[in-house]
């Protein structure tokens, strides 16, 4: 009866539902392994569904992480969006925040979504340099709208250099606190703050 149940609820599921459930368990499995450790049969069988329905979602591996990837960038940049006509330094605080909630609540994808610049398959990689090139424009574009930093700063390669060695800085730093679990977060935000105001001014 428990077996019957559990095929009617897993009959129940939206498609979107059912794609979130997908990639929720591979953001687990790609999180805890390499990408050529991770077997698509073992992310059906732990969302209790057959292979096939999977690659009706995802045609293989690579789809399937890609959009893994694509997922989390996607998440990042909604929840860190600046605000508009409020001052970087103003908001910095709460953004950073907001990324550090980010990154307890999605540890398993925060930790795949990096994982995937190790992956050997260069289609892979290729989505997340797209992700992290993203998350660059949009820090910015932020930067650029602000009167003390001016639109020339977007342009500037140095800027670009500073920002891209921050994002990576702080990848950095979240990774090791996920892992270890210190220092504390207020000194995680501080830290991170600090960093930035330093690559930028």
């Amino acid at each position: 009866m428990a077996a019957n149940e559990g095929e009617r609820a897993r009959r129940r599921l939206s498609t979107q539902e059912r794609r979130e459930q997908l990639l929720s368990v591979g953001a687990r499995l790609f999180s805890e392994s390499p990408y050529d450790d991770v077997w698509i049969e073992r992310v059906a069988e732990i969302a209790g569904v057959s292979r096939g329905l999977l690659y009706h979602y995802f045609p293989n591996k690579r789809d399937f992480f890609a959009a893994v990837v694509e997922r989390e960038s996607e998440r990042m940049l909604r929840m860190t969006a600046p605000v508009p006509g409020v001052p970087v330094r103003a908001q910095l605080a709460a953004g950073l925040d907001t990324y550090l909630t980010y990154v307890e609540t999605h540890a398993h994808g925060f930790r795949a979504f990096h994982r995937a610049d190790a992956a050997g398959d260069q289609a892979v990689r290729r989505v997340y340099q797209r992700a992290l090139a993203a998350q660059e424009r949009q820090i910015l574009a932020a930067l650029a709208a602000d009167p003390e930093f001016g639109p020339g700063f977007e342009k500037a390669a140095p800027a670009r250099l500073a920002v891209r060695g921050w994002l990576a800085f702080t990848t950095a730093v979240c990774l090791e606190w996920l892992r270890e679990g210190t220092p504390d977060r207020d000194e995680v935000r501080e830290l991170c703050a600090r960093a930035l105001l330093g690559v930028i001014s």
